[in-house]
C-alpha cells in the first residue's frame, strides 16, 4: 500500500479490547504511535491554513493534532480537501489565539478559524461526563440522544468519542508520527467501516451516525462491518428525533458529493431514506417509475460532479420529490380543480410535509418550485410560448427533468426531443418545428378562447 505501512500492519502488537468494549471504556488506552518513517502523511498533504494552525496551536504550548477524514483520506492515497484540527486548548483559547475564529454550537461547541473561504475546524479533546457536570455542559435524554456534550478531557478520551475507527488517528504536528487508538490504519487496509464502541449505544447517543456510516461506505466504497449495521434498519426512526436542519445539511453532504446513488441504494437497504422523505418512499411503493427518476437524476449529479460541472440542490430535490407532487395533483385534479391551481396546491402540501424531516432553505426551494411549475409549460408551445419558456431562468433544470421523466417511464417520449431540437435548431428550423407543434395532442391546451368584446354602453369608451 505505502512504503513502511503495511509492514506496521502486520506488526500490530497487543489490540486495544477497552476501546471496542463499552463496560470498560473507563480503561486508560494506549496508542500505537506510527513513526512518520512508516506512513505516507506528509505535510504537503496538510493546507497552509491548517499548518498555520497547528503550528499556532503547538507554539503556545498546547497539543496539536489532525484528526479524522483528513488523515483517512491521506492513508487511502487522496488529497484531503477538509482538515479538522484536535487540541487540549479549550474554545476560549483558541479563540484568544485568532481573530480570525468564532467560537459556534450549543451541542458541540467548536472553533472555526477562517483564512479567506478555508474554515478549519478546530476541537476541544472531549471527555466522559461525570455526575458532577451540569446540564449546561452535558445532558443526555432519556432515549440516550446525546443534547449537549461539552465536558473536555484528554487524547485518550477523545479517541473513544470519534464514531468510526478509521477516524480516530491522530497526526501529530510536534513529530509528524500518527496516533492509533482504535486500529483504524488495520481498518483502512481492509476498507472496513466499524463503529467505536458498542453499535446500538452509539446510534442512540446520536442517530445521524448512521447517515454518516452510509456516506462514508459510498464515498470510499467500504464494507460496513457487519456488528455495525445490524441494528441500523431498526433504530431507523430515530432520525426523526433530528431537527430538520442538520438534516439537510446530512442530505448535502451524502447526495452532493458525487457518490449519491450508491449513498441512494445503502439508504434504501436500511430503511434510511423515508426517515428523510417519507413522500417520496411512499412513491415509490406506488410507482416504479419514481424510483428510477431519483436513480436517474442523483446518476445525472454524479456524472456532471465528476466532470467538474455545477449542480443544485434544486434540481434533486425537485427529483425527489416530483412523484409525490404529481400524484397528489392528479387526485386533485380528479376532483375538478383546474391543472395549474392543483399543481400549486400539491406542491405546497408536499413541501409542508417535508419541512417536518428536512429543511430546505428558499434559495433551493423556489428554484425547486419553479423546475415542477415548468413541467407544466413546456408542452405549450404555440407561438411566442416556446421562446418565453426557453428564457426562463430555470429552463434548463426543468428540460433536464422531462428528459429523465421520460427515461423512467412515467411520460411517452417525444416532448423531450423536441425541445432538444428546438435549442439546437437554427430560426428556420425552429418556425418548423413550432408549425408542427399544431399536430400535437400535447400542446392543445395552449390554444386561448377568443372572447367577444363588449359594445361600451351608452356609446361611451371604456
Amino acid at each position: 500500500m505505502f512504503k513502511g505501512f503495511t509492514r506496521f500492519l502486520s506488526n500490530q502488537g497487543e489490540q486495544v479490547k477497552t476501546l471496542l468494549d463499552p463496560q470498560e471504556s473507563e480503561a486508560t488506552l494506549s496508542p500505537r504511535v506510527i513513526p512518520r518513517s512508516e506512513h505516507p502523511v506528509s505535510r504537503q498533504h496538510i493546507s497552509d491554513a491548517a499548518l498555520k494552525v497547528l503550528y499556532r496551536l503547538n507554539g503556545a504550548g498546547f497539543d496539536a493534532y489532525l484528526v479524522g477524514g483528513c488523515i483517512r483520506d491521506a492513508l487511502l492515497g487522496k488529497m484531503p480537501k477538509d482538515f479538522d484540527v484536535a487540541t487540549n486548548a479549550t474554545p476560549e483559547q483558541v479563540r484568544d489565539l485568532f481573530r480570525n475564529s468564532r467560537l459556534i454550537g450549543r451541542r458541540f461547541r467548536i472553533v472555526h478559524v477562517r483564512f479567506g473561504r478555508e474554515v478549519i475546524e478546530v476541537t476541544t479533546f472531549r471527555g466522559k461526563p461525570q455526575d458532577e457536570h451540569g446540564e449546561n455542559i452535558a445532558h443526555q435524554s432519556d432515549a440516550g440522544l446525546l443534547l449537549r456534550d461539552n465536558v473536555w478531557g484528554n487524547i485518550e478520551e477523545d479517541a473513544v468519542r470519534r464514531d468510526f475507527t478509521v477516524n480516530a488517528l491522530y497526526y501529530n504536528i510536534a513529530d509528524f508520527s500518527l496516533h492509533d487508538f482504535a486500529n483504524g490504519a488495520k481498518d483502512i487496509e481492509s476498507r472496513t467501516l466499524r463503529l467505536i464502541g458498542d453499535p446500538a449505544t452509539r446510534y442512540r447517543e446520536d442517530p445521524v451516525r448512521m447517515l454518516r456510516a452510509v456516506r462514508f461506505a459510498a464515498k470510499l466504497d467500504f464494507t460496513i462491518e457487519p456488528a455495525t449495521e445490524a441494528p441500523m434498519h431498526d433504530l431507523a426512526p430515530l432520525l426523526l428525533q433530528i431537527p430538520p436542519a442538520r438534516l439537510f445539511d446530512e442530505v448535502l453532504k451524502m447526495f452532493m458529493s458525487g457518490h449519491g446513488l450508491a449513498t441512494f441504494r445503502l439508504l434504501s437497504h436500511y430503511g434510511l431514506f423515508g426517515m428523510l422523505f417519507p413522500e417520496a418512499e411512499e412513491a415509490m411503493a406506488d410507482a416504479a417509475w419514481a424510483e428510477k427518476l431519483i436513480e436517474f437524476a442523483l446518476a445525472n449529479t454524479d456524472k456532471r460532479i465528476a466532470e467538474d460541472r455545477p449542480v443544485t440542490p434544486a434540481f434533486l430535490l425537485a427529483a425527489f420529490l416530483w412523484a409525490p407532487v404529481a400524484h397528489r395533483q392528479a387526485e386533485l385534479e380528479s376532483e375538478g380543480m383546474p391543472a395549474i391551481p392543483a399543481l400549486q396546491t400539491a406542491s405546497q402540501e408536499v413541501v409542508s410535509r417535508q419541512l417536518e424531516h428536512t429543511s430546505i432553505p428558499k434559495r433551493f426551494g423556489m428554484p425547486m418550485r419553479d423546475i415542477w411549475e415548468l413541467q407544466t409549460r413546456l408542452p405549450l408551445r404555440r407561438g411566442k410560448r416556446a421562446f418565453q419558456t426557453r428564457e426562463h431562468p430555470r429552463f434548463r433544470a426543468a428540460y433536464d427533468l422531462l428528459l429523465l421523466r421520460e427515461q423512467a417511464g412515467e411520460i411517452p417520449r417525444g416532448l423531450g426531443d423536441w425541445w432538444t431540437a428546438f435549442q439546437q435548431g437554427d430560426e428556420h428550423e425552429q418556425r418548423r418545428l413550432l408549425q408542427k407543434v399544431g399536430g400535437d395532442p400535447a400542446s392543445q391546451g395552449d390554444r386561448r378562447r377568443k372572447r367577444r368584446r363588449k359594445a361600451p354602453r351608452n356609446g361611451g369608451e371604456q
